[in-house]
């Protein structure tokens, strides 16, 4: 009877064993697993940020290319603009300003609307950044201005306001380069803000639109 017993401790301790035995063997491939897909997310990720950091590349040199190509039909073009932050008023080379120098602060261009006019000196700060900024008169047709808001609403890197010392209706700046237009449908205010947001003529290319001046 004591050997009975004995053989039956003993073969439940073999069974006790393999139960253990299984249960780690389960937990291990559980843990490889979630290694793989952990590795499997990294390298997803790491795959999609060099994706991206090669279609942005080629965006930018897409850009550069067109800007270097052509200038846009009727656009103004301004060289030697000064680059200094000053907060004193400037004297700028034409109406709005298309570049020069500027606020410390930046207008935030994050395709932020103003429905009142702005202060200068951070809007071409904003131009500084990549920003294209979007200015109208009371010449503008109220159709105009509300299609340009939406546009602008959905581009980063834009902003737009009134400006009553402008000749045309509508004005479109970037640093060093500014188009006038009578409506928003003109085929060139496609153009220009696929040249000019974060184009080729930007000097801080990829700065900041957020955290800046509101309003």
């Amino acid at each position: 009877m004591g050997s009975a017993g004995a053989k039956q401790k003993r073969a439940d301790r073999r069974a006790k064993i393999e139960e253990l035995r299984r249960a780690e063997e389960a937990r291990r491939r559980r843990n490889r697993i979630a290694t793989w897909a952990c590795s499997g997310v990294v390298i997803i990720g790491v795959t999609a940020g060099s994706w991206y950091l090669v279609d942005r590349s080629a965006t930018r040199d897409e850009q550069r290319d067109r800007a270097a190509a052509a200038p846009i039909k009727g656009e103004r073009s301004f060289k030697d603009l000064g680059r200094n932050h000053v907060t004193t008023p400037v004297a700028y080379k034409s109406s709005p300003a298309a570049g020069g120098d500027h606020n410390p602060v930046w207008m935030n261009c994050d395709g932020d609307l103003y429905d009142k006019e702005i202060d200068e000196t951070n809007a071409v700060h904003s131009l500084e950044h990549g920003a294209v900024w979007v200015t109208y008169s009371e010449k503008a047709a109220a159709s105009d201005v509300r299609a340009l808001k939406a546009r602008v609403e959905k581009t980063p890197y834009s902003l737009m306001s009134p400006y009553a010392d402008q000749s045309a209706p509508l004005t479109l700046s970037a640093w060093g380069k500014q188009l006038s237009v009578t409506s928003a449908s003109d085929p060139r205010v496609s153009a220009f803000f696929d040249t000019y947001v974060q184009g080729a003529q930007t000097p801080e290319p990829g700065a900041a639109c957020t955290g800046g001046k509101a309003a």
